[in-house]
């Protein structure tokens, strides 16, 4: 009786250790896939959310599933976010058919963090009607007027859609986070003003693999949050 409880108790501590090796494999950066490699990737630049201070800013698209994220299926943007701003819910007033109309068109947008300017485009027409993207965009232009910046250790932001002629630096300027850069446009492949952001570990326009990035000390839904990822439908400022 004694051996045949000592045998359970082996085989059971065994089973439990073998499940404990197996889930921390899981969790680790381990896998074929992207979203198993950095699934515990943790940024290496001090970055902070790319808007004005006390500036609340909305969430569309963000977090790591394909429910939060309609980047996701995107390799190389997998873990944008989309931000735009609203008031009762809504980003715009009136009817929305002009750009004018969105709370976020024209509003600063800063560096999140140090680097120098690799690559931007300044000379994209916004889209004339919001919701509708002008006729002349193709794969070399759905990110509109972007800048590139090198943060100096593998990892590079890409900021998208602003406004035509808005940007204010030029390519080899470098920048610290907090610095403006442009203002929020709708250029490019946009649904409409907002500004589009993520961090890649290539330097090159649209390419590479999208990285999680965790922004530094910033309120979501008016909780304090020292390092996280924003995720959709959050409403995020800074501290």
């Amino acid at each position: 009786m004694k051996l045949t409880k000592l045998i359970k108790h082996v085989f059971l501590s065994s089973f439990i250790f073998i499940a404990t090796s197996c889930a921390d494999e899981l969790i680790g950066n381990v896998g074929e896939l992207d979203e198993d490699i950095f699934l515990n990737y943790q940024t290496i630049t001090v970055l902070e959310l790319p808007f004005e201070d006390d500036a609340e800013w909305h969430i569309n698209q963000g977090g790591r599933t394909g429910l939060q994220n309609n980047h996701f299926s995107n390799r190389n943007q997998r873990y944008a976010i989309d931000c735009v701003q609203k008031l009762n819910g809504i980003s715009f007033i009136g009817d929305g058919t002009s750009n004018e109309d969105y709370y976020c068109f024209g509003k600063r947008l800063n560096a999140p963090g140090y680097g120098k300017i690799i690559a931007l485009e300044n000379d994209i027409n916004d889209n004339t009607i919001p919701g509708s993207v002008n006729s002349d965009i193709d794969e070399n232009t759905k990110a509109g007027n972007y800048i590139i910046i090198d943060h100096l250790n593998g990892e590079y932001s890409l900021m998208a859609h602003f406004k035509k002629g808005t940007i204010m630096v030029s390519v080899g300027d470098i920048v610290v986070k907090g610095q403006e850069v442009g203002k929020a446009g709708n250029s490019g492949n946009s649904g409409g003003p907002h500004l589009h952001y993520h961090l890649q570990n290539k330097s090159g326009y649209l390419e590479g693999i999208g990285l999680p990035m965790q922004f530094l000390n910033y309120y979501a839904d008016d909780v304090f949050i020292e390092r996280g990822e924003p995720v959709k439908s959050e409403v995020v400022r800074k501290e």
